[in-house]
């Protein structure tokens, strides 16, 4: 569903007010968060989507690790895992089926959460999902709305992610650049929330659907500041540059551009391929974290000495502007 369709829809919903319930769909944050004690709180989160690569075991780890993310980004736990599955029975075959459940499950696996069982359902087209249970201490929560003036911003994975896979289903890519894009989509953010942890953030959120672009206007709407944002400081795939250039972008990119625009001053002398890939709609993306300006150094030195190699520094949260994010060169 596009950002426009979301927020109107999730206008027409009850609110539901209730004292335990400590985040909720109120601030598009990344999962909701209900406490059921002083000392814990469950972290809630559900994702599903069709095949964005052709190898079915690569498939489930992507899906594994973009539906884990939402409970790294807020700082918890994954506890608990449960598949969700739609195929066509007479055109599937098993073995495919077996290979992308067993990527999901490896994942899972490799998270410390659990998988308790799931639900499957006749569909036309191929669907995989999970919905993930975490945990976290509810005075410990990182949210998408905190972010303060003054933060850095630090983006811990390469964006470009969508229009890669999108030049991919048009015509097959090298290889070489496939294995590079599945590494990055199937590499957990857990050790990247555990670095964040360690340090001490004021706000995260995972970069996916809504782009770079899309997630950190969320950010900088909730937080009442305004993000601003170097294009030349971004981790980019450079393969996906030149895709840009030709226009090859997937649906959600173009509907993040159409939506999100209104939020954003971009600097004229920008490229257009760069501003595409501000927009650009990603898969199992980096977290986008801000951290105070004395602990920016710390966090990402942190992060590359944990092998969360990519992360840099891209901007700064400054006090609020017209925009909620300024893109400059």
């Amino acid at each position: 569903m596009s950002p426009k369709d979301t927020e109107q829809v999730l206008r027409r919903l009850p609110k539901f007010k209730n004292a335990n319930l400590l985040v909720s769909m109120e601030t598009l944050d990344d999962a909701g968060v209900y406490r059921l004690n002083s000392e814990t709180a469950l972290v809630q989160t559900v994702d599903i989507f069709t095949p964005i690569v052709d190898d079915p075991y690569d498939y489930g780890c992507i899906v594994a690790a973009n539906s884990l993310s939402d409970v790294y980004a807020m700082g918890g736990i994954p506890l608990t895992v449960m598949n969700i599955l739609g195929f066509p029975a007479k055109k599937m075959d098993h073995d495919i089926i077996a290979e992308i459940l067993r990527g999901g499950a490896e994942k899972v696996i490799e998270s410390g959460a659990i998988l308790v069982g799931g639900h499957s359902m006749l569909d036309p087209e191929l669907k995989y999902g999970m919905s993930v249970t975490g945990l976290i201490h509810p005075k410990k929560i990182i949210t998408n709305s905190a972010a303060q003036e003054g933060d850095i911003l630090i983006l811990t994975k390469p964006l470009g992610i969508g229009i890669i896979t999108m030049a991919n289903s048009m015509s097959p890519i090298p290889e070489t650049l496939m294995k590079k894009i599945t590494k990055s989509m199937v590499t957990l953010n857990k050790t990247a929330s555990e670095v964040m942890l360690k340090v001490g953030v004021h706000a995260a959120t995972d970069v996916t659907g809504f782009g770079l672009i899309g997630h950190a206007s969320e950010v900088a709407r909730g937080s009442k500041v305004t993000l601003k944002i170097s294009v030349s400081k971004l981790p980019v795939f450079e393969e996906a540059k030149a895709y840009a250039k030709e226009n090859i972008m997937p649906g959600g990119s173009f509907t993040n551009i159409d939506y999100y625009s209104k939020f954003v001053d971009i600097d004229s002398g920008i490229p257009e391929e760069m501003r595409h890939i501000s927009f650009d709609a990603q898969t199992s993306g980096g977290l986008l974290m801000t951290v105070p300006q004395e602990k920016a150094g710390k966090l990402l030195k942190e992060l590359h000495n944990n092998g969360v190699k990519h992360a840099v520094i891209i901007g700064e949260a400054i006090a609020k502007q017209e925009k909620y994010i300024l893109l400059e060169k």
